[in-house]
């Protein structure tokens, strides 16, 4: 059976695939890739989309010379042009315990999953290269971006190896990753962002300072954003073990203020940072929010890569 055969994987769905295959994922900078594309590069090439004019310099190519330019102005000039290119993205997958909450709608975690897994199989088939990042207390998942079809097989390997647990170390890792990426790069963050928001906002930045295109995708089960909770309950810090048992309505306020506060705070700060933030329920169907995710990419690329508002 073939490494990309959607069947060959139990988090793949080939019916999703199908649907998905009829859309392109677009960037909203340019690129710096390895091999001919179809993305927006940064540098300048010999594609057929006229960029602008430069004066000639020593060492310049003299068939870029606009010879029609030299007859009326007696000046050489070369005629530069857009150059497409392949991007390379990155997954980041917080692997920390808290991903592994459930309240009947299926794991925050499993969602991720899904999400990484149709995304890279879609960028893969394109020809842009993948790499994944899993990062908790004891996983620490390191794959480089490739683009052959073949990678596929270990990318699916890694994932539907991981298990969610430990503490997250998922801030230490975007710096981390936004120091040792040189090229610029697309990073897709997969996390419920349980941590201070100061410091995951700190993490974004320094990869925007990079030059890093980052989406944030921001999974939040249903029943965290009600707390709709009727009697006293048990409640499990699933990353550290510590246990409490509380009455509800007497937190409930005070709870839905606090928490409003932190999605605030994350959602503004992507703002800030222009980052594109994508808020995923998980009662959501994954195809919906990656269909949605697809087409706001493509219609920012036809604008010519206008700023998220």
């Amino acid at each position: 059976m073939p490494p990309t055969d959607p069947s060959s994987r139990p988090f793949l769905n080939a019916g999703v695939l199908s649907r998905l295959a009829r859309m392109q994922y677009q960037v909203n900078n340019p690129m710096l890739g390895t091999i001919t594309g179809m993305h927006r590069s940064a540098t300048r090439g010999a594609s057929v989309e006229f960029a602008e004019y430069r004066k000639y310099v020593p060492g310049d190519d003299p068939k870029h010379i606009d010879w029609q330019v030299y007859a009326r102005s007696d000046r050489f000039y070369i005629k530069e042009f857009e150059a497409d290119t392949n991007l390379r993205c990155y997954m980041v997958l917080d692997s920390s315990g808290s991903m592994a909450f459930d309240s009947g709608q299926g794991t925050r975690f499993d969602y991720a999953r899904n999400l990484a897994s149709h995304l890279g199989y879609l960028l893969v088939q394109q020809g842009d290269a993948v790499g994944l990042h899993a990062c908790a207390e004891h996983t620490n998942v390191d794959l480089p971006a490739r683009q052959a079809p073949s990678h596929l097989h270990t990318y699916f390997d890694l994932i539907e190896g991981l298990e969610p647990k430990g503490d997250s170390t998922l801030v230490d890792a975007l710096h981390t990753l936004a120091e040792r990426v040189q090229r610029r790069a697309v990073v897709l963050v997969m996390t419920d962002a349980y941590m201070p928001a100061a410091d995951l906002l700190d993490a974004i930045q320094h990869l925007c300072f990079c030059r890093h295109e980052v989406t944030l995708f921001h999974l939040l089960d249903p029943q965290e954003l009600a707390f709709d909770f009727t009697r006293p309950v048990r409640f499990v810090d699933l990353e550290g073990g510590a246990d409490l048992v509380a009455d509800p309505s007497v937190m409930h306020d005070t709870y839905l203020h606090g928490l409003e506060r932190h999605l605030d705070t994350i959602k503004d700060g992507c703002r800030k940072f222009q980052v594109d933030y994508q808020r995923a329920l998980l009662n959501q169907p994954f195809e919906n929010v990656l269909t949605s995710y697809l087409l706001g990419h493509a219609n920012v690329a036809a604008t010519g890569g206008a700023t998220r508002k």
